[in-house]
């Protein structure tokens, strides 16, 4: 798994027991999933539709740095399928894991569009 992101953790992410609030890395992972996706499908206009199970297994505190990376599963007609972990860099711990996030690209007129993707590609290849 590639690791693109990394967040560090601020007072403002915090909940009241004084550790990164969850929905934060869940906007956090959100984000990240859009763009990962954006930029594989070289389309600006994608949606999430779906985050699966997403398993907390340990946490991060205030001042801790969050790595946040994405793995293909798949690629749909329309859609791309992805896999997620965060990791705390300081602690090495994995803080979660989401199976499945399901990205859809958009045609112009905001529905579901083919894509024509079968494979990760990297964005120094297309500049060749």
């Amino acid at each position: 798994m590639r690791f693109h992101t990394r967040k560090w953790v601020k007072p403002e992410d915090l909940n009241p027991n004084g550790t990164l609030f969850g929905g934060q890395l869940l906007a956090w992972i959100d984000e990240e999933a859009a763009l990962y996706t954006v930029v594989q499908l070289e389309n600006p206009k994608i949606v999430t539709k779906l985050i699966s199970e997403i398993n907390f297994m340990s946490s991060a505190r205030q001042g801790d740095i969050i790595e946040i990376g994405m793995e293909v599963v798949k690629y749909g007609n329309s859609s791309l399928i992805l896999k997620c972990e965060a990791r705390n860099m300081m602690t090495r711990e994995t803080i979660l894991t989401v199976d499945n996030i399901i990205m859809i690209n958009l045609g112009s007129d905001g529905k579901p569009a083919p894509h024509g993707k079968t494979e990760v590609e990297f964005v120094k290849d297309r500049l060749k």
